[in-house]
């Protein structure tokens, strides 16, 4: 009677740590965050419940590889959306990927910027990749500006308006808050919109709030009135 030895099931993949993170944005979209931990990761890759650990150390670690991964995709999804384009049609394309990245890939958006789950603080690459993704915006701005369709000056405060909007937006449409106060439109046409809005704010649209201020401020205002009191005391 012959026994046949049972060696350990290599790992079929090449890149096992990749691996590990798509599989975890993939429980995230499908099941949410209570339902990702390194074991179901692990199961969802066919491979031991030790792997995970290997590579991230505990959840928070895994967590913080999947908010990384995601903030390397949505820079990458903005810097697509801006190519090819011009300044204006750019940012307005950059608005709708934003939101269509939150809106496919749900669970990896609430990790990015997750307080607990993606500390920043403590995985310095997090932060780097964060940063890199906001810089494609400023990218966008400074575009703009240069083109004349954004005012100039403080490129970055201008990036940060555009941001805020964008990601409440996104936030919005994730949580489902749009459908529940029963607006219909689709998500990247609300972000069209938006930015369409945001420029009325912040472009040279004739400089028609300018126009007033300066005339408000200039001194041959007040002429009309010393002449009305100078014909009145010569009567």
């Amino acid at each position: 009677m012959s026994v046949k030895n049972k060696e350990p099931r290599p790992y079929h993949h090449g890149d096992l740590r990749q691996a590990l993170v798509l599989a975890s944005i993939a429980i995230l979209k499908e099941e949410g965050a209570t339902a990702l931990t390194l074991r179901s990761a692990a199961r969802r890759v066919g491979v031991s419940h030790a792997a995970p650990k290997n590579h991230f150390g505990d959840l928070r670690g895994l967590f913080a590889a999947v908010a990384i991964a995601g903030f390397r995709g949505l820079a990458k999804a903005l810097h697509e959306a801006r190519s090819g384009r011009d300044a204006r049609l750019g940012l307005v394309a950059a608005a709708q990927a934003y939101v269509r990245f939150a809106m496919e890939s749900p669970g990896a958006f609430r990790a990015m910027f997750h307080p607990v789950l993606a500390e920043r603080s403590i995985v310095p690459e997090l932060e780097e990749a964060s940063r890199a993704a906001f810089a494609e915006l400023v990218t966008g701005i400074v575009a703009a500006q240069a083109a004349g369709v954004v005012t100039p000056g403080d490129a970055e405060g201008k990036s940060l308006t555009a941001w805020s909007f964008v990601h409440g937006l996104a936030s919005l449409a994730v949580d489902a808050q749009l459908t529940g106060k029963g607006i219909s439109t689709p998500p990247e046409v609300l972000a069209a919109l938006g930015a369409q809005h945001l420029f009325d704010g912040l472009g040279n649209v004739g400089g028609a709030a300018e126009k007033r201020a300066m005339k408000r401020a200039t001194p041959g205002k007040t002429r009309p009135k010393a002449r009305t009191k100078a014909k009145k005391e010569s009567a």
